[in-house]
């Protein structure tokens, strides 16, 4: 078998395959006169030619800025950062400062004219930036829409109860989205409806602010409001 040292497993092409999945090299497929099909397996080890297939799938993440020797193309830059005089600087300048103290230089905005670059410490900065994003995440609050039904003769008592709520509602940062259902013939009550919306809508001015005009959908009349933002 010339000077190769094979793997003598005689094996199906099924199982053949699925062994070459878990390192083994390649699977070559013989066929012998008057022999059915079989395979022999040739390691990595024993062949230098073939290439194992690489394993984990891990993907390694491109830095989000350019920094130092990888900033190219750009002639000058805008200098930012501590302990350095910000200006101008041609290039190859603003890289000097940088590596002078020991910092990277980060670009940071490239779509400015100059282009504008820090000078920092990048695995902090990009630390610093993380932990920005982490915490914008965790204070970000989803909005949701809260539903608040009248009937087109609400009296006052359920009027001021629904009013609490879409208080509280818009207090905690959610839309409300107010509507007068008309039962049946209830229809012929339409200006009620859009007086009693429109008095809503005024007793929340101080924590919300309409999207839109009353209008009729089939057997709605609609009003939403969305929170005034928070000083």
């Amino acid at each position: 078998m010339h000077a190769f040292s094979m793997v003598g497993y005689f094996v199906s092409a099924r199982k053949a395959l699925s062994l070459t999945g878990k390192g083994w090299g390649k699977v070559f497929l013989l066929e012998l006169s008057g022999l059915s099909a079989f395979c022999f397996l040739l390691t990595a080890k024993t062949i230098a030619t073939i290439t194992p297939r690489p394993r984990g799938g891990r993907v390694i993440k491109e830095d989000p800025h350019r920094i130092n020797d990888k900033i190219r193309g750009v002639a000058q830059v805008r200098l930012i950062g501590d302990n350095v005089e910000q200006g101008i600087y041609p290039f190859q300048q603003a890289l000097k400062i940088a590596d002078d103290l020991n910092l990277d230089l980060v670009e940071i905005a490239p779509t400015a004219t100059p282009p504008v670059c820090r000078v920092v410490d990048y695995q902090k900065f990009l630390y610093a930036q993380k932990k920005k994003q982490k915490e914008a995440k965790a204070n970000a609050k989803k909005q949701e829409i809260k539903e608040i039904r009248f009937g087109p003769q609400t009296d006052d008592h359920d009027y001021n109860f629904k009013l609490k709520h879409a208080i509280e509602f818009l207090k905690e940062g959610n839309k409300v989205k107010s509507y007068v259902f008309f039962r049946g013939r209830s229809i012929v009550f339409k200006e009620q409806g859009e007086l009693l919306l429109a008095r809503f809508a005024n007793d929340l001015a101080e924590y919300g602010k309409p999207d839109n005009v009353p209008n009729l959908e089939g057997k709605r009349m609609i009003l939403n409001i969305s929170p005034k933002s928070q000083k």
